[in-house]
């Protein structure tokens, strides 16, 4: 019996099918170890950053079974994914089971064909991809640690940086200051409606050419418009290609999916991934445009099938990154003869992407024809101010485009984009004004960055690499740093504070010089041209260095005055910006001596009061009630200090709901709110921190002793205990029944 082993359930569903009898598929379930969350035991700085890996808390179970059938095994087989992520779990995963020169295998499609040939070319572990890997994820370790450990003290608890996170936040903030600095400069556009003299029922839109600056001179030409008879001054015609883009890479697919069909890069990612895991695309990291000859094939054999041997042109794609990986391919569908694929509408819509991009990317350039036709007027009283640059009345340009041999787009019509029909006219026809109107408008200022543009924006400095763009976007958003208003990603007060923070004290470490060299220093590991304990020494020490000089400036205890119509709400003095772990407030400038306080939008936000209680954690501190996010709260007076917290007496006996907390017997369950919205928990927290996420029945569940929790329509009761085939029941004989967590 052989042993092979993936990442993935559905993975090893798809792979199994392939291999018969005499094989047994495991999944790792992703990465089975990983640095421990305390900074102090997690690398051995002095023995050469020797990384000090523990497992994973839910995975030593999986660590157990695969270590059992590992033994009954006559080999073992490592297929986790073909990046330096797959590789890195290929070898944790050797080292935990304790294999010896374990064969490892990878193969960038999930087919019979790919799998059966990597079977027979199997190698041992890429230790340099492993240590470049290795080194990614101390050198991010060694960043955020010690820059957010002086992020905590000198703005506030909680926040964090990162290597590549901070330069990202750092593009979306270098874009805001444009657009408040922005100063808008007024213009006119005019526009004139006009069709052929002979034939009026066929109307096309004409824009002056040049845009005044002043009301009156764009009054004048307005007047001018319509007062005069209309002439077409030139015609020009010219045939133009398209040419087709090449298939996609990992930044592009997160781009267009974007732009398309409205998936966030997370969500594009996360389809993906289940597309290759069922066999149906290719590997879905990569910042490669190169195909495979057979998959070369298999598309210009169906485009030559679809739609005409006219329409084929096999072509190879060049990748512009210089730090792409050649040996990896586009993403492209495994066989293009496949219309439709994915079990759901979201994997549907990605296949039919990627299918029409892979398979435009080997078919003819398509042709249009661009028509532009000058316009003017023949007789008028034209006053000095609305003659143009030229000392005479400006033109009126119509743009018109049409299609005349479809090529590429016959397999991706939503790139054609809209087609504008202009009249058929000659030089010095004549032409009938239908309307004229001039419209004001000011100049705009930089958009704001969609997420598909700051993943391109990304790509184009070097930043991060196709497998952690879109982990970089959700982490900007997890930590508070920016907002998705629609699809544009917008800076929030917290993120402006931290960026401004780095920026003034490490613009060095956060520029895209650094940040894009470093990467191209773990591709040289990967590659060999270079030793992992000397690339982390030669970034670690200055930076390290550099950090601990920072230890003595001054703490940033606010952001700037808030404006002077808020004055503090109790003294009546004036008032500066302070960042809270919930975003930016109003506090009084005379803190801690007045204790007034106001929302961002100017509400009062009520002043702390204290209860008569001492604090019983700390012994000296007074409780106080306070204001939260989620309602009132009471707390020691000396927090950050001492962090005792109590729900408010009067809101606890709102939220109880009469369930006895099942672990610690005293408390009872009630309702409370936090980050991701509702749940339920223990009336003694934090000396009992049982927690569950749905409204508790009273029940206990019949297998395991936990809970029973509210379900859904179809679900009404389900267990509170994930792992608990009651939790689910619609998919009992699919999990093990646990022990009671309780």
């Amino acid at each position: 019996m052989k042993l092979v082993i993936v990442e993935s359930p559905a993975k090893a569903k798809t792979i199994e099918k392939y291999l018969g009898k005499g094989f047994v598929v495991r999944a790792s379930v992703g990465h089975i170890r990983d640095l421990p969350k305390s900074s102090k035991d997690a690398i051995d700085i002095e023995g050469g950053f020797i990384p000090n890996y523990v497992v994973v808390k839910e995975k030593q179970k999986i660590i157990d079974e695969l270590r059992d059938i590992a033994k009954d095994s006559d080999e073992v087989i490592l297929a986790t994914d073909p990046d330096r992520e797959g590789e890195a779990i290929a070898w944790h995963l050797a080292e935990a089971i304790k294999l010896k020169k374990p064969k490892r295998i990878v193969f960038h499609e999930i087919t019979e064909h790919a799998v059966q040939e990597a079977l027979a070319n199997p190698r041992l572990i890429d230790d340099n991809l492993r240590r470049a890997q290795e080194a990614r994820r101390v050198l991010d370790r060694l960043f955020g640690y010690d820059l957010s450990g002086l992020i905590w003290k000198k703005v506030r608890y909680g926040l964090s940086a990162g290597r590549v996170q901070s330069p990202a936040l750092r593009i979306l903030m270098e874009r805001e200051r444009e657009i408040k600095a922005f100063v808008p400069e007024k213009f006119w556009v005019i526009t004139a409606d006009l069709s052929p003299a002979q034939g009026k029922s066929v109307q096309f839109p004409a824009t002056c050419v040049e845009e005044p600056k002043t009301e009156k001179e764009a009054d004048d030409i307005l007047s001018a418009a319509k007062s005069g008879k209309w002439h077409v001054v030139s015609v020009e015609e010219s045939e133009q290609t398209r040419g087709p883009r090449a298939p996609f890479t990992t930044s592009t697919l997160q781009q267009v999916a974007s732009t398309r069909l409205g998936f966030s890069p997370s969500r594009t990612m996360g389809v993906a991934q289940k597309l290759y895991e069922a066999g149906h695309i290719s590997y879905m990291r990569t910042d490669s445009t190169n195909l495979a000859k057979e998959a070369q094939a298999n598309l210009v054999s169906v485009a030559e099938s679809e739609f005409g041997k006219e329409y084929v042109a096999p072509r190879e794609y060049k990748t512009k990154s210089k730090s792409a990986q050649e040996a990896h391919e586009a993403i492209r569908p495994t066989d293009a003869h496949k219309l439709s694929a994915g079990a759901n509408d979201d994997q549907k819509k990605l296949y039919a992407l990627i299918r029409a991009r892979a398979l435009s990317s080997q078919m003819t350039n398509a042709r249009t024809l661009r028509t532009r036709i000058l316009s003017n007027i023949t007789d008028a009283k034209i006053s000095s101010s609305a003659k143009g640059s030229g000392g005479t009345m400006p033109d009126f340009a119509s743009n018109g485009s049409r299609v005349i041999f479809d090529g590429w787009l016959a397999a991706d019509p939503d790139a054609r984009g809209e087609d504008v029909e202009l009249p058929k006219v000659a030089k010095d026809d004549a032409l009938a004004l239908i309307d004229a109107r001039s419209e004001g408008k000011e100049t705009q200022p930089p958009g704001r960055y969609s997420e598909a543009g700051l993943v391109k924006e990304l790509e184009k400095r070097g930043i991060g690499r196709p497998s952690t763009y879109a982990s970089i976007i959700k982490t900007l958003e997890d930590r508070g740093y920016v907002e998705k208003q629609g699809r544009t990603l917008l800076p929030t007060p917290t993120g402006d504070v931290v960026s401004s923070f780095i920026e003034q004290n490490f613009a060095e470490y956060i520029s895209d010089t650094f940040t894009a060299e470093m990467e191209d220093e773990l591709d040289e590991i990967a590659d060999g041209k270079r030793e992992y304990a000397k690339t982390l020494k030669s970034f670690y020490t200055p930076f390290h260095k550099a950090v601990k000089g920072k230890d003595k400036i001054a703490k940033i205890t606010n952001m700037g005055d808030a404006p002077k119509e808020f004055p503090c709400p109790i003294c009546k003095g004036g008032m500066v910006y302070k960042l809270s772990r919930t975003g930016r407030f109003m506090s009084c400038a005379n803190f801690p001596k007045c204790l007034g306080a106001r929302k961002e939008d100017g509400s009062e936000i009520a002043p702390p009061r204290e209860i008569g209680e001492k604090c019983p954690d700390c012994k000296d501190g007074q409780l106080i009630e306070r204001e939260g996010r989620f309602g009132r709260f009471i707390a020691c007076s000396n927090y950050p200090k001492c962090k005792f917290v109590k729900q408010d007496p009067a809101e606890l006996a709102r939220t109880k709901t009469g369930v006895a907390c099942p672990v610690c017997k005293k408390g009872e369950m009630v309702e409370r709110r936090g980050r991701f919205g509702i749940f339920f928990s223990c009336s003694n927290y934090p000396d009992c921190k049982t927690a569950i996420k749905a409204k508790p029945t009273g029940k206990l569940c019949e297998l395991c002793g936990s809970l029973m929790m509210q379900g859904t329509k179809t679900i009404p009761e389900r267990c509170s205990n994930k792992s608990c085939v009651n939790h689910r029941p619609d998919k009992i004989g699919k999990q093990q029944v646990p022990q009671s967590k309780n």
